[in-house]
């Protein structure tokens, strides 16, 4: 063990290293304290793109700690060049594959009554981060006309079907649709966006 690491180790001045550094020595050590060091760090991204691609917090935390055991051996296989960019492929790869997985057993039957009161759309909560807000805005404006009045009534208005029926003419029918597509049009966007950012 070299006197350098022998003096990091015992002073305990792990959080001054930059990420190379931190990589750097956990791959030389092979100590778990450099490696946490540098995963705390990126713990709030990791999570936020679990979150987003599980939609569940529970589901999201767990990923977050899966995530960091199979990276405590897989920086040792790799020769990483860049961690963020690396660790968001893994991350991202990894909720793909609980996503995967979760396909062939779940299947969830949308009704009125589960869309009308549906929270799983968190993007236009009031907790979203400016971040997530910023994509939103920008999004909204990739719509069609049709999808974007539907949904500014339906998330903002908070107007029934029936109400954005009545107030812009378009069958009810049509309405539903106009939401779902949007819907599923902005959770693209967004995630392009937000993935976009990350790899900033």
């Amino acid at each position: 063990m070299s006197e350098k690491y022998k003096l990091l180790k015992n002073n305990r001045k792990i959080s001054t290293l930059t990420d190379d550094e931190l990589l750097g020595w956990y791959i030389q050590s092979n100590d778990a304290l450099y490696f946490g060091e540098l995963y705390k760090r990126y713990i709030p991204k990791v999570y936020g793109l679990c979150l987003r691609y599980l939609n569940d917090t529970e589901t999201a935390r767990d990923a977050v700690m899966d995530i960091y055991q199979q990276l405590i051996t897989k920086v040792l296989q790799y020769k990483i060049t860049n961690f963020n960019a690396w660790l968001y492929s893994v991350a991202k790869n990894h909720c793909l594959h609980i996503i995967r997985k979760g396909e062939s057993t779940t299947f969830i039957k949308i009704d009125d009554a589960f869309v009308e009161n549906e929270d799983i759309f968190t993007l236009f909560d009031v907790n979203s981060t400016k971040e997530e807000t910023d994509a939103l805005e920008h999004c909204m404006t990739t719509l069609s006309d049709e999808q974007k009045i539907c949904i500014s009534l339906f998330y903002y208005e908070e107007q029934s079907y029936a109400d954005i029926s009545e107030s812009t003419g378009y069958e009810t029918g049509k309405v539903k649709s106009y939401i779902q597509n949007g819907k599923r049009n902005l959770k693209i966007c967004i995630l392009k966006v937000l993935d976009k950012n990350w790899k900033r």
